[in-house]
């Protein structure tokens, strides 16, 4: 076996896109999850040789997105890859404030991009996968807001803080099964996104941690998207992928 699955969620756009660009190798099979596809990388999937399948995708769906995942992991062959990697990358921040002032469904839609659906995503993947020959990894992106609290920030801190405990629960799960996935949540690091952006842009009076955010991008301290992915994917290829199911890419590793 030499063909290696990979299945990216919010791939069209920030650091998404740039893993997915990275991820385009030959023998590589790419499955990308987003609102909306991109065009952009249709000509060097076939460029190189990659597979690359793109489904227009509402997160927000967990239960529509994991059960079409499920139907089509099941059409695959068990020994057609080396490998089957799961990257639970999509995210979202609602309205920036209190959450006395939040409105419920921003709330609900933020939840359930950032944890209902990478939960079941991942179920449904382990599920599919369970009796398959080759490795199996499941990549959480998670942030260090889910480890540090901040204020005007609960259901993202919320979904990620979620995210980091879900984690070690599978690979608890995991470790008692032969040939068991390998899981982590990893922290990216600060990255110069469209997310960053929301988080300058804020009120002041409602967020008073905004400085700290601007702060940031007048010190150049924020990766690009390309430097970020590159460091996450490096992660991933790791011997000891998921040895700390709970993880920050500025670690020494265990």
């Amino acid at each position: 076996m030499t063909q290696h699955l990979f299945i990216l969620t919010g791939a069209s756009r920030g650091m998404g896109l740039a893993m997915a660009q990275q991820l385009l190798q030959p023998g590589h099979t790419l499955l990308c999850l987003s609102r909306h596809s991109n065009d952009a990388l249709a000509a060097p999937a076939a460029s190189c040789g990659a597979t690359l399948i793109q489904w227009s995708q509402d997160l927000a769906d967990g239960a529509a997105a994991s059960t079409r995942l499920a139907d089509w992991l099941a059409t695959q062959a068990a020994d057609a890859y080396a490998s089957a990697t799961l990257i639970n990358n999509a995210g979202v921040i609602p309205r920036i404030g209190p959450v006395r002032d939040a409105d419920v469904a921003e709330l609900a839609h933020a939840l359930r991009v950032g944890l209902e659906a990478p939960v079941q995503l991942t179920a449904a993947f382990l599920h599919a996968t369970t009796h398959w020959p080759g490795m199996r990894k499941v990549l959480n992106i998670s942030s260090g807001l889910g480890r540090r609290a901040m204020a005007s920030q609960a259901a993202y801190c919320a979904a990620k803080a979620g995210m980091d405990h879900f984690t070690r629960c599978v690979a608890l799960e995991e470790a008692h099964k032969p040939g068991g996935a390998k899981i982590c949540s990893l922290a990216p690091g600060v990255i110069d996104t469209d997310m960053q952006a929301q988080l300058r842009g804020a009120d002041a009076a409602a967020f008073p941690d905004r400085t700290s955010f601007v702060s940031l991008k007048d010190q150049g301290l924020l990766a690009s998207p390309e430097a970020a992915a590159t460091q996450v994917l490096s992660w991933l290829r790791r011997n000891d992928f998921g040895v700390n199911p709970v993880a920050d890419v500025r670690d020494a590793g265990p």
